[in-house]
């Protein structure tokens, strides 16, 4: 069973890395590209700093603790411990697997760490912010998917990597959602206890 599912994996990701054009594949490296973000990023934290204010000093440090968990649980959780070969370092798909700019990245590729981050960045800000931005949650879900599909075009991730990474990223995203919460019912007792 566990060999099918492989090889179904490597099906799928040879249809999907195979399927290109020129100008999709502008597309695919922009949306894998770290740095573009960064706008994104800061708006995220500009709209939960004017929807929270003071309660910011309480999302700031989760947002951080968000960010290392989704990034280091994929490696030393995974990567490090499946030691699955990116499609382009495989010996079974030598001479199939089409990359841009000769960039493969790490040996290891289970699970990614794109679809985590991303995953994990869309679940946490649009349960954050959904309550003033309905749209917001929806719209970072389609992006965290876009980016995380570019991994697989690419051919330095299968789609078992994304997927998994995915999952992966929406829980922890959740997890620290659910632990602001909690933060911030602990601060309401606070406050009301200190003013009594």
């Amino acid at each position: 069973m566990i060999e099918f599912l492989i090889n179904l994996d490597k099906q799928i990701f040879l249809a999907i890395n195979g399927f290109h054009s020129p100008f999709f594949d502008h597309v695919m490296y922009f949306l894998s590209m770290k740095l573009v973000w960064a706008p994104l990023y800061i708006a995220l934290i500009a709209l939960m700093w004017s929807s929270y204010r003071r309660k910011f000093l309480v999302i700031l440090p989760l947002i951080i603790l968000m960010v290392t968990l989704t990034d280091q649980v994929s490696v030393v959780l995974f990567k490090d411990v499946f030691l699955r070969l990116r499609p382009c370092h495989d010996p079974s798909l030598e001479g199939l697997v089409r990359i841009l700019h000769d960039h493969c990245g790490g040996q290891y590729g289970f699970i990614s760490s794109h679809a985590s981050n991303t995953f994990g960045v869309a679940v946490f800000s649009g349960l954050v912010l959904r309550h003033r931005y309905g749209w917001v949650l929806p719209l970072l879900i389609f992006w965290a998917a876009a980016v995380s599909y570019s991994r697989i075009y690419l051919g330095v991730h299968f789609p078992a990597d994304v997927l998994v990474g995915a999952v992966v990223g929406a829980f922890i995203g959740w997890l620290i959602y659910a632990l602001m919460k909690w933060l911030f019912k602990k601060w309401k007792k606070y406050r009301v206890s200190s003013l009594s």
